[in-house]
C-alpha cells in the first residue's frame, strides 16, 4: 500500500507540473546553411479573395513574379472565397500531413493548427537570419526588413510568446453612413459616432406615414442600423466598456454583467426593428445602397460594395438611391478614446520534412510583403499595407491622393476607409489568441443573433433568458473544454475563474490526502486484527 501511495503521489506531482505548464511545446526550426537553387521545389499556397477577379490576378502575378526570381520553386495557387473553408481544410488535412506550405489565415486559426506536432513553423529565428531572414543578404528581391513591418500589426501574430505568422494586409470595421438621411432627420453627424447617437437616429428613422411607408425614404422597407459581424460588435462593445472577454491563457470571461446589459440594449432596438444583422436580414450594403439603411457596419475590406457609385454594387440600378456616403469609425462609448478592432489576413508557414522546402515557402512569404504585392492588393479594397516601405512609398501616397478621380481604382469611399484606418492604427486592438479563441468569437456573435431573433418572436429577454443563453453558448461551443485545453481556468467561482494551475494543484492535494488517510486506516485495521 505504501508503495502504491508513493507511486500515486509521484504521478500526482507530475500532473501538477503539467498543469503548471499547460502549453504545447514547439521545436525551433533550423534553416539549412544554404538554399539549394539546383533542386526543384513544389509548394502550395492557399489564398482567399473577396470574389474579386482583380485580387485573384494579383495573387497570380505574385506567383509568376516570384517564380521568375526563383525558377526552381513552383508555386501552386488554390483560391478560396472564405477563411472558414481554409481553416476547415487545414484541420482536415492535419491528420494526413497534407497541409499546404503557405496559407492566408487568421491568428485564431493558427492557434488551432498549432495543436498538432510542430505543424506550424515558428518564425522568430527565420525573421532575424542574416542570410534568409527579413531583408536578408541572400534574398533575391527587395524584401522588407524586420523594422519595416508595422509593429502594431506584427504584434498581432504572436502566439505563446513567438511569431507564428506574418501580417499580410490589415483592415478594420467602418460605419458607412447615409449622411443625406441623417441630416434629413434633423441630425448632424458628430466628429465621432457614439452608440447613443446611432440608436437615437435609428429609432427616429422608423417613423411611418399614414400609408405605412417609412417617412425617411417613402418605402416599405427600412432597417436603420445593420451590423455585418456581430462577433466583432460584442467584442468591440466589451472592449470599449473596459469589460472582460478572455485572457491569453484561455480563461473565458465574456459571460458577465456588462455583456448582459449590452444584450438588453441591443434587444430593445431589435424589438422596434431599428436594428438587425447580416445573418437575419442580408448584406448591409444592399440595404444601404437602396436607401433602406442609414448605418451599415462592415469591414473596410468591403468598401467597394458601399455607396451609390460602388463599383461592386449588388443591386439593380433602378433600386439605387442617390445619397452622400460618410465613412466613420464604428460607434464608441467614449468618443475621446476610440477603440476599433484590427483584422485582416496573415500568412503562416507549415512545417515539412525537407527544410529546403520550408525555406522556399519562407522566401515566398517574404515576397508577399514586397511593395508590388502590398500596394497592388491593398488598392483593391479598404486594406492598408502592413509595411512602412509600402505605406511611405511615392506610389502609394499618389494612390491615396487621387480619391474620387473615378469610381474604380480611385473610388472615394474605398480610399476614405483606408485613410481612416491609417489615421486610427494606434486605436486598434485584437483579442487574445489561443486554441478555441475562434469558437469564443463565434459565441460572442451568436448571443446577439439569438436575442435579436428572440425579441422578433416576442420572447421575453430578461435575466433568466440571459442566464440560459450563457449556459447554451458554453455548451454549444464547448467553451468549458476549450478553456481547460488552452491552459485556462476549468472552474469558475463567484470571485471569478480559478487559474488552471490552482485547479490541478487543489485536485492533486485532495487526492493525496485521500490516499494518506486510506493508508492510515489500513494500518489501524491491520493492528486491530493482530
Amino acid at each position: 500500500m505504501r508503495k502504491v501511495i508513493c507511486i500515486m503521489l509521484a504521478l500526482l506531482f507530475a500532473v501538477s507540473l503539467v498543469g503548471c505548464h499547460g502549453k504545447v511545446e514547439h521545436a525551433i526550426f533550423e534553416l539549412p546553411e544554404s538554399f539549394d537553387t539546383e533542386k526543384q521545389y513544389e509548394i502550395t499556397f492557399w489564398a482567399k479573395n473577396e470574389n474579386n477577379q482583380t485580387q485573384r490576378d494579383i495573387y497570380a502575378q505574385a506567383v509568376a513574379g516570384f517564380e521568375e526570381i526563383y525558377p526552381n520553386i513552383n508555386v501552386t495557387l488554390s483560391s478560396y472565397t472564405d477563411y472558414g473553408q481554409i481553416r476547415n481544410d487545414v484541420l482536415t488535412n492535419l491528420a494526413t500531413n497534407t497541409t499546404p506550405n503557405v496559407c492566408i489565415t487568421y491568428p485564431d486559426h493558427v492557434a488551432e493548427y498549432m495543436q498538432g506536432d510542430n505543424v506550424i513553423v515558428p518564425l522568430d529565428s527565420l525573421m532575424v537570419d542574416p542570410k534568409y531572414g527579413l531583408g536578408g543578404s541572400d534574398v533575391r528581391f527587395d524584401a522588407p526588413g524586420r523594422d519595416d513591418i508595422i509593429d502594431k500589426f506584427l504584434a498581432e501574430c504572436i502566439i505563446d510568446g513567438s511569431y507564428y505568422a506574418l501580417p499580410f494586409m490589415r483592415s478594420t470595421e467602418a460605419c458607412y453612413v447615409n449622411k443625406t438621411y441623417v441630416e434629413a432627420l434633423g441630425y448632424t453627424l458628430p466628429d465621432v459616432l457614439t452608440w447613443d447617437f446611432v440608436w437615437e437616429v435609428s429609432e427616429a428613422a422608423i417613423a411611418k406615414d399614414e400609408s405605412g411607408n417609412y417617412k425617411i425614404n417613402g418605402q416599405k422597407t427600412m432597417i436603420p442600423f445593420i451590423y455585418k459581424s456581430t462577433d466583432n460588435m460584442m467584442i468591440s462593445m466589451l472592449k470599449q466598456k473596459g469589460a472582460d472577454y478572455s485572457t491569453e491563457n484561455g480563461d473565458i470571461l465574456m459571460f458577465n454583467d456588462t455583456a448582459k446589459e449590452l444584450l438588453f440594449t441591443i434587444a430593445s432596438h431589435a424589438n422596434t426593428r431599428a436594428f438587425s444583422t447580416f445573418k437575419i436580414s442580408s448584406y448591409p450594403a444592399n440595404f444601404l445602397n437602396a436607401g433602406q439603411c442609414i448605418f451599415a457596419i462592415d469591414s473596410t475590406a468591403g468598401a467597394t460594395w458601399m455607396g451609390t457609385n460602388a463599383p461592386l454594387c449588388d443591386i439593380s440600378e433602378d433600386n439605387l438611391v442617390e445619397f452622400e456616403t460618410a465613412v466613420m469609425p464604428i460607434p464608441q462609448f467614449d468618443p475621446e478614446n476610440v477603440q476599433m478592432i484590427s483584422q485582416g489576413p496573415s500568412v503562416c508557414v507549415f512545417n515539412k520534412e525537407d527544410s529546403g522546402e520550408v525555406l522556399a515557402s519562407w522566401l515566398f512569404v517574404q515576397y508577399l510583403l514586397t511593395n508590388d504585392v502590398q500596394i497592388s492588393y491593398s488598392s483593391t479594397e479598404g486594406y492598408v499595407p502592413v509595411t512602412k516601405m509600402a505605406q511611405e512609398s511615392d506610389e502609394y501616397r499618389d494612390y491615396l491622393s487621387r480619391s474620387g478621380e473615378d469610381n474604380q481604382l480611385y473610388y472615394d469611399v474605398k480610399i476614405d476607409t483606408t485613410k481612416m484606418l491609417i489615421e486610427h492604427t494606434d486605436d486598434t486592438f485584437v483579442t487574445p489568441v489561443f486554441n478555441g479563441s475562434a469558437s469564443l468569437r463565434d459565441a460572442a456573435g451568436q448571443m446577439i443573433e439569438n436575442v435579436t431573433k428572440s425579441v422578433r418572436r416576442k420572447e421575453n429577454v430578461d435575466d433568466a433568458y440571459i442566464e440560459n443563453l450563457y449556459s447554451d453558448m458554453m455548451s454549444l461551443y464547448r467553451l468549458d473544454q476549450i478553456s481547460a485545453a488552452a491552459g485556462g481556468a476549468g472552474v469558475k467561482t463567484a470571485l471569478g475563474p480559478l487559474p488552471r494551475t490552482a485547479v490541478v494543484l487543489i485536485a492533486s492535494l485532495g487526492a493525496a490526502w485521500v490516499l494518506i488517510i486510506s493508508a492510515v486506516l489500513v494500518d489501524v485495521i491491520k493492528k486491530r486484527k493482530k
